[in-house]
């Protein structure tokens, strides 16, 4: 009897169990949480309060702030370009970084070397101009926001002498500076330029050395395209006025700063980390400026009257929208300060030769390199 009712039991039990939905659905499979993608950086110079680096490093901060736990970032600063940038790099990669960006042009064949050897990442080389299978290229139109600091310089001068600290004489430099002077001649056609080049990308003390030189030539604005606020330390101790280039530079020097020229890439930062995480991502090569949101020019010193600032804001627009290019000669030809035509009236240059511009605009008091 007691084993014919536990026989009863166990196959009532059995019925139950089986009928139940827990047993008679297939379960779902709890999935381990996905690991975050690992993103390196690795910064040429110190990070610092503003200037080239730190508009990176915002970007970095803007791709965590967007995309929170998906990603883990890390960055390297202050690495030399060469042997010291492949170090770092392919350590980066063996670390489990998944996407690696090199902002600096001297990191260009360093990343593609190390790109060689691990097919399974992507880099993203900032400045350069290769790319691979596995290697994409970005890079700005500085040239656009240089422009646009001319037309506030050349309305701002007292003495119609600008300077400008340059570092190295490759075309994106060369375009700044060219594209300067047609925005400060535009509007102040007797306008001069005077160039020192260093040969250096940072070097804070030769930065100051230089602007302070420029001012004893009768400069009363000078801009740079070098790494650090010296140049705008300098145009704050003097009394002069200065152009703040990669970063709002109000903090340094609040008297000095005319309007700055800003890059902005957190927008293709976070982009890019978005494309590795769908796994859409390929290479390709972008060269955005104001329209793309990567150029911006404002951030205007207290010195600076409202006419001024508007019309600076109002070119900038009419930049975004297409209807002003800096190299496009529209009045006159354009001609280099050895007198010859370099863009004749009614044309413009197209990117292959902004890319490959290897001279200096009339007003321009230098030489490429010298």
């Amino acid at each position: 009897m007691y084993k014919n009712l536990a026989g009863r039991a166990v196959l009532a039990w059995a019925a139950a169990c089986f009928l139940s939905p827990a047993f008679s659905q297939p379960q779902p499979q709890q999935q381990a949480p996905k690991a975050p993608l690992k993103i390196g950086f690795v910064y040429v110079t110190p990070v610092t309060d503003a200037g080239w680096v730190r508009q990176h490093e915002e970007g970095r901060r803007a791709v965590e702030a967007a995309l929170g736990d998906k990603v883990r970032t890390t960055y390297v600063e202050n690495v030399a370009e060469g042997a010291d940038a492949e170090r770092v790099i392919r350590d980066l990669a063996q670390q489990g970084n998944r996407l690696i960006f090199t902002p600096s042009f001297g990191y260009m064949e360093p990343t593609l070397k190390v790109a060689k050897d691990f097919p399974d990442v992507k880099f993203e080389s900032i400045t350069g101009y290769k790319a691979a299978t596995n290697v994409a290229t970005a890079n700005a139109r500085y040239y656009e926001g240089r422009y646009l600091a001319g037309i506030a310089a050349g309305r701002m001068t007292k003495t119609n002498v600008a300077g400008y600290v340059a570092g190295f004489p490759i075309p994106e430099v060369l375009q700044g500076i060219n594209a300067f002077t047609l925005g400060m001649r535009s509007v102040n056609p007797g306008a001069k330029v005077h160039v020192v080049w260093l040969n250096e990308w940072f070097d804070p003390p030769k930065e100051r050395d230089a602007a302070m030189a420029l001012f004893n030539q009768n400069a009363d604005v000078v801009a740079f395209h070098t790494g650090s606020t010296a140049v705008m330390s300098a145009a704050q101790e003097r009394g002069k006025l200065a152009i703040a280039y990669h970063s709002d530079m109000r903090k340094i020097a609040p008297d000095a700063q005319i309007v700055a020229v800003t890059h902005q890439w957190g927008g293709y930062y976070t982009q890019r980390a978005k494309a590795v995480l769908d796994g859409t991502w390929k290479s390709g090569s972008l060269w955005g400026g104001v329209k793309e949101g990567m150029i911006r020019v404002g951030d205007f010193g207290t010195k600076v009257p409202k006419a001024v600032q508007d019309e600076v804001l109002a070119r900038q627009n009419d930049i975004a929208a297409g209807r002003l290019q800096p190299f496009r000669a529209v009045a006159a030809d354009v001609r280099d300060n050895d007198g010859h035509v370099v863009i004749a009236k009614g044309a413009q240059l197209g990117d292959e030769q902004i890319l490959k511009m290897n001279w200096l605009a009339e007003g321009v008091q230098g030489r490429v390199g010298r």
